[in-house]
C-alpha cells in the first residue's frame, strides 16, 4: 500500500513515517516496478506499536532495542514506570512552588526569584526535570518562522494578483490569459495557508522534537 494509505490507517503524518525509516524503526519493502516503498500490513501494525509507545513517551533508543530483541517489553515498561514517577514527582514540586509563590508574593515586583531558583538547583541536581523551556521556545521559533514566510509569500502573491487584475482592466484583450494567472496565484495562496496550517499542527503535536530528544 501506498503512504497516503498508511497515513490514514494508523493517523500518523508521513513526515513521520519517513522519520521513523530514517532511524531504522520500519524497512519498508519496493516495488520492482517503480521503485517506490510498498507498505505492508505488518509494517502498519508496526507503525501502530511505534504509535503507541511513543503515545507513552518512551524513548526511540528503546523502541529500536525492542525491534531487534535487545530489551524485553516488560522491562522497557519498568523503565517507563520509573521516568513517569520521576516527571510526576517534578509535577508535584512545581505545584508546591506555584503554592509558595502564590501564597508570598502579591505581585511580580515582589516575587524573590533568586531563591526560588536556587532551590530548583539544587533540586535538578538530585535528577528532578523542570519544563523544557528550550522546547517552548523552539515551537515558539517555529511557529513564528512559518507565520512570516507565509505571510511574505502572501502578500508577494496579492500584489501579483493586484497587478494581473489591473492587467485585465486595462487590456480587455487579454483577459483569459490574466484569468489563468490569477486563478494560479490564488491556488498558492489556498496552498500556503492549508501548508502553514499543517505545519503549526505538527509543531503543536511535537513529535518531532520528542524523537530527536532521544
Amino acid at each position: 500500500m501506498k503512504i497516503y494509505q498508511v497515513e490514514e490507517l494508523v493517523g500518523i503524518t508521513r513526515k513521520n513515517i519517513r522519520f521513523y525509516e530514517e532511524q531504522g524503526l520500519l524497512s519498508p519493502g519496493r516495488n520492482p516496478e517503480n521503485g517506490y516503498r510498498d507498505y505492508s500490513l505488518a509494517d502498519v501494525r508496526l507503525l501502530e506499536k511505534i504509535k503507541l509507545l511513543r503515545k507513552l513517551s518512551v524513548p526511540i533508543e528503546e523502541i529500536r532495542l525492542l525491534e531487534q530483541g535487545k530489551l524485553d517489553l516488560p522491562e522497557s515498561m519498568e523503565r517507563q514506570i520509573g521516568r513517569l514517577e520521576k516527571e510526576q514527582q517534578a509535577a508535584e514540586l512545581m505545584k508546591d512552588f506555584c503554592t509558595k509563590i502564590k501564597a508570598g508574593a502579591a505581585g511580580l515586583d515582589a516575587l524573590d526569584a533568586e531563591s526560588y531558583l536556587q532551590e530548583i538547583k539544587e533540586h535538578e541536581k538530585g535528577g528532578t526535570v523542570f519544563l523544557d523551556i528550550e522546547k517552548e521556545d523552539v515551537e515558539r521559533k517555529k511557529k513564528s518562522g512559518a507565520l512570516l514566510a507565509a505571510a511574505v509569500f502572501c502578500a508577494l502573491m496579492l500584489l501579483g494578483l493586484a497587478g494581473t487584475v489591473l492587467a485585465c482592466i486595462t487590456e480587455p484583450d487579454a483577459l483569459i490569459p490574466m484569468l489563468v494567472v490569477a486563478l494560479t496565484i490564488v491556488c498558492a495562496i489556498a496552498g500556503t495557508i492549508f501548508a502553514v496550517i499543517q505545519r503549526i499542527q505538527e509543531i503543536n503535536k511535537g513529535e518531532e522534537y520528542e524523537a530527536r530528544k532521544y
